[in-house]
């Protein structure tokens, strides 16, 4: 089987690490910038398999990591792409996953996957983490291009790759990169400390990228984020690139000009936070 191309670029200079298999078989792929110290950041990217263009920004984002070690201590580990069968899927359609290719014809109910968001089972992964799951509005349950959470939490490899990735790194913060609407989200009920402590994390990116950081869920449940929040006690933020009026799939020519906005952010994150 043919592995998704995306991340390969990014190996050079990167401590790499394969961290668990897609549905497909295709490597999950975790790159490093910066040392072992405790003080690590996670950022994770492509979990929506349209917004494989988040793993690109991702990527811009490591790059700009590795020739910058000099200017924030601690690491940094990113997982640009949590569903590279779903890419591959929204690319060339179903024959991406040969063994899945009746199925993912039937659930999608033909051959144009251009909007497909889930993962070679049909399954949601950014509703698939046990957070208030199956709770969400828009959820569905049966397999489906998006918004189906699955037969159980973390039923699927790629989100238990990263819910046990995420416990070993221990980071300080999470960001979940994706496309599109130029807004951070963090909210996700917090109170006390942990909630401050998530809306001044929201605030960093904020300040780096411009985009507002609006309060509320949004009937968001089950996803990254959420879990990073409910269960581990940890700031997460999910923040959504590029400008609103492009359509999904987002064009990898919004890079040229969505670039400066969020190329530093990971780096910024840890400057400010390791001050």
């Amino acid at each position: 089987m043919e592995d998704t191309k995306v991340p390969v670029r990014a190996c050079r200079g990167a401590a790499v690490r394969t961290i668990g298999r897609s549905v497909g078989g295709r490597e999950l792929l975790a790159f490093h910038a910066g040392d072992d110290s405790p003080k690590q950041l996670l950022v994770q990217a492509g979990i929506h398999a349209r917004e494989y263009l988040a793993t690109e920004a991702a990527l811009i984002q490591l790059e700009y990591a590795l020739a910058h070690t000099d200017e924030f201590d601690g690491g940094i580990w990113f997982v640009p792409s949590v569903n590279p069968d779903g890419a591959e899927i929204c690319r060339r359609g179903a024959n991406a996953v040969p063994e899945r290719a009746e199925f993912l014809r039937s659930v999608n109910g033909g051959d144009d996957f251009s909007l497909w968001k889930a993962n070679a089972n049909a399954v949601d992964l950014n509703v698939n983490f046990p957070a208030d799951w199956g709770k969400g509005r828009g959820n569905v349950f049966c397999p489906a291009p998006s918004s189906y959470v699955g037969p159980c939490p973390l039923s699927e490899p790629e989100t238990r790759a990263l819910a046990e990735f995420t416990q070993r790194v221990r980071p300080f913060a999470t960001v979940s990169l994706h496309s599109k609407g130029r807004v951070v989200y963090w909210d996700y009920g917090q109170t006390g400390e942990a909630r401050e402590a998530a809306r001044r994390f929201a605030a960093r990116a904020s300040s780096v990228t411009g985009y507002p950081m609006p309060e509320g869920t949004g009937g968001s449940t089950g996803g990254y984020k959420d879990w990073c929040a409910a269960a581990l006690g940890l700031p997460g933020i999910t923040v959504e690139l590029f400008d609103d009026r492009y359509a999904h799939p987002v064009p990898e020519s919004a890079l040229t000009e969505e670039a400066p906005r969020f190329r530093t952010l990971a780096v910024e994150l840890m400057r400010t936070e390791t001050k």
